[in-house]
Formats: structure tokens, C-alpha cells, sequence
């Protein structure tokens, strides 16, 4: 047993359970690049001031769960929270938005939180998103929306819903907050959350606690006070989400944790999971590039939480068949075979055939069973008489037949039996 264990909030993703992990990260990435999104992976770690002006100072991601640092130089930095802000980063560093737009790009990896760790929630995270940079068609926001949804279906999930609202623009969001502004004052709240309503009050909107929720019962609410273009906008997001038949409920307190996000705003959710239900979402982010000192790039994306989805899939019942460890498993008796053996394995593997071995000398008894339990289709097995006589053994591990084979052959047999 080891002296160390996983920090607190972190995880092992250990087989069997790593095969759902990864068939989900698969399915996306099959989804996405179909679509037309390539792939882009940014550094672990980014100056801080990229999430204070990206995610916004008044997020609680900024004030309370950000993992920060000062290397040696004296600069700050921060493990990234979140993807969308570095993703865009990256694309205004590297002037990608040159070419045809919108800029489409999906990308996978760990993300850092100082949560209180629960079930869903801890302070170590993967995420599949993607962003789509350069357009303001909302045509972009159904496909975006279409493509989470579809992934999760052919994933086997049915009791998710996708929660839809529109949090409007900079035209006519100062409207609305300024009336939410008023109506929230009023109110008995504690002084933390009064600070919040004079930064962001829509971020109010989100607080999860019952006892806020209920004194925020009547506030005003942003789709009643949206813009000609933004209606229009989101009247086209909901008509299009119709004759696509996507199920949508209309959510007007939908916020989310970001303060970037405008316009279209979603969430996936599963009711299998108790309070941390979200799964994934994401929105459109208009003027984040403009924040960070860019051009005019209105965009939407997504990120869907790895472990969350397969917290959903478990229940759900859905389960991933995990693969054989290989399709080959070579049994050597005696110095001499292994060294042939390992030859054989070798050779396989060069012909995309998995293929695996008994190491450490075992002995025939010990083998045969670290075969049995590979998985693999078939053992080639080999002593020092075969040797001699110029053959191996190839055995049928889902019948027990056995068939002598010259040496030189064993490979074209074999891949002619796997075919």
C-alpha cells in the first residue's frame, strides 16, 4: 500500500470504469470532428488576468475556486477553470480567425476547482467543449446544441433535458438589470449577495440556495425585456430546435456560472443525479473576444462534464463492454521459446493485431490462465520441443483446439483466423 493517496477533490480513473471515459471522449470527438471542428488543446496553466476578464470577477469560480499561483518570476498564474476563455485566447495570439469562420474547434482535458467535493462535483474535472468564433448566425447556436445532444443520445442517455433561455445583449441587458437592480434591493438579503447585485445581479439568479430562491420568486425576468434582435434571435433558436424536434423547456432564470455568456443560454441536465445535475451546457459569448482585447468575434460553445455524463450513463444502466486486452496471447516454456515468442508478438503488433505475452518465466499452468484472462482469441504456445521440430502452438482459447503450425507461418495464419 502506498505511503500517498490521491489529493482530496482528485481521482483515479482506473479500468475498468477509465472504458466509459474514454468511449466518451471518443463519441464526441467522432461527433465533432464530423462537424467540421478540429482539435485544440491549450496549456494546463494561463496568466490570471486571461479569467479575470474572461470569466468575470464577480463569478465565484474567480472569487472562491480558482487555484492560483506565483511561479518563479513573480508572474500569477492560475490552472485553468474553465476552456472557452483560453481557447479564445489562443485564437486571438494566433490570428486563426484570418481564414474562413466561423473558427470551429472542440477540445478535452482537466480543469481545477476548489470545490467542496461531493458526487459530480470535484476539484480536479475533465470536459469535451467546443466553440464555434466568428458568427452570430443563430443557426450556429441550434447546430452547437444539435451536436451535444446527438452525442449524448448515441452515448444510449434518454432522461436528459436541455434547459433554453436568452440573456438578451448589450443593448437591452442594461435595461434589464437595472430593473432587476431595483427589485433585488429591496429585498433581505445578506450583504455578500448585496455586494453581488451591484456587480452582476443576474448572477443572483443563479444562487441555488431555497431561501433566496424563494424571495426571488417574482423578479423580473430578462426574456420580457429582450431587444427586437435578440427576440429574434431566440425566436429562431426555439423554431429551428422545433423542426429539428430537439425538446427544449423554456428556462428565464437560466444564468449559469460564467459572466460571459449573452443571447443563447443552455443547459443539459439529468435528474438521476440528485442537486448536481447539470451535465453540460453553454451559450453564446458575443463579446469575450472584444474583453480580452480582440476584434468583433461573436461566438457559442460548449463543455460537457466527462464525469457527470458517465455518473448519468450509470443511471441510466448504460455500461460500455470492456474490450479484450488483446486478440493474441504468446506462452513460452523455456529461454530459448521466449525469445521466439516475443519475435511473433512483435511482428503482430507491426500488423495492427493486439497482441500480448506471458512475461517473467511463468510456468505453463500460470500462463494459460494470464491468457484465459487477456481476453485474447487465440494463445500461440511454445516449448522447447516445438522449437525443435520448427512449429508453435496455435490454440483456439474459446474451444481448446490446438494446432501445430510452422514458425514462419504463424503470423499469416494467425491474421488469416482474425480476418
Amino acid at each position: 500500500m502506498s505511503t500517498f493517496n490521491a489529493p482530496k477533490g482528485t481521482f483515479d480513473m482506473l479500468p475498468p470504469y477509465s472504458e466509459t471515459f474514454n468511449r466518451i471522449r471518443i463519441q464526441f470527438g467522432l461527433e465533432l470532428r464530423d462537424a467540421g471542428f478540429q482539435y485544440i488543446e491549450t496549456p494546463t496553466f494561463e496568466e490570471t488576468g486571461l479569467f479575470l476578464r474572461g470569466v468575470g470577477e464577480s463569478t465565484d469560480i474567480v472569487t472562491k475556486e480558482m487555484y492560483t499561483f506565483e511561479d518563479r518570476g513573480g508572474r500569477s498564474l492560475t490552472l485553468r477553470p474553465e476552456g472557452t476563455a483560453a481557447v479564445m485566447r489562443s485564437v486571438l495570439q494566433h490570428n486563426l480567425y484570418a481564414g474562413r469562420l466561423p473558427v470551429k474547434l472542440w477540445y478535452f482535458g482537466s480543469y481545477y476547482r476548489y470545490e467542496r467535493p461531493q458526487a459530480g462535483r470535484t476539484r480536479q474535472f475533465t470536459q469535451v467543449g467546443a466553440e464555434a468564433i466568428g458568427s452570430d448566425d443563430p443557426l450556429v447556436d441550434v447546430e452547437m446544441i444539435a451536436l451535444a445532444t446527438e452525442g449524448f443520445q448515441k452515448l444510449g442517455l434518454r432522461d436528459f433535458r436541455l434547459l433554453l433561455n436568452s440573456l438578451g445583449c448589450r443593448e437591452c441587458r442594461p435595461v434589464y438589470r437595472a430593473k432587476l437592480q431595483e427589485f433585488l434591493r429591496a429585498l433581505d438579503l445578506d450583504a455578500e449577495t448585496h455586494a453581488r447585485i451591484e456587480i452582476n445581479p443576474l448572477r443572483v439568479l443563479d444562487d441555488k440556495r431555497p431561501e433566496v430562491q424563494a424571495l426571488i420568486a417574482d423578479a423580473p425576468l430578462i426574456t420580457d425585456h429582450l431587444c427586437e434582435a435578440c427576440a429574434e434571435h431566440h425566436t429562431f433558436v426555439r423554431g429551428m430546435l422545433d423542426e429539428l424536434e430537439i425538446a427544449y423547456e423554456d428556462t428565464p432564470r437560466l444564468v449559469r456560472g460564467l459572466d460571459y455568456y449573452n443571447r443563447t443560454t443552455f443547459e443539459f441536465v439529468h435528474d438521476g443525479l440528485g442537486a448536481q445535475s447539470a451535465i453540460g451546457g453553454g451559450g453564446r459569448y458575443d463579446g469575450l473576444s472584444e474583453d480580452l482585447g480582440g476584434p468583433d468575434l461573436p461566438s457559442v460553445g460548449w463543455a460537457l462534464g466527462i464525469g457527470r455524463t458517465m455518473l448519468a450513463m450509470e443511471a441510466e444502466g448504460q455500461t460500455v463492454e470492456t474490450p479484450a486486452d488483446c486478440d493474441v496471447y504468446g506462452v513460452a516454456i523455456g529461454d530459448a521459446a521466449r525469445r521466439a515468442v516475443f519475435a511473433m508478438i512483435t511482428q503482430l503488433r507491426i500488423e495492427d493485431i493486439p497482441a500480448d505475452m506471458a512475461f517473467g518465466g511463468k510456468k505453463l499452468k500460470g500462463a494459460m490462465k494470464a491468457a484465459s484472462q487477456s481476453g485474447a482469441r487465440y494463445a500461440i504456445v511454445v516449448g522447447d520441443r516445438d522449437l525443435t521440430e520448427g512449429v508453435a502452438q496455435i490454440k483456439d482459447l474459446s474451444n481448446g483446439d490446438q494446432t501445430p503450425v510452422p514458425l514462419d507461418r504463424v503470423v499469416t495464419v494467425l491474421k488469416e483466423k482474425l480476418q
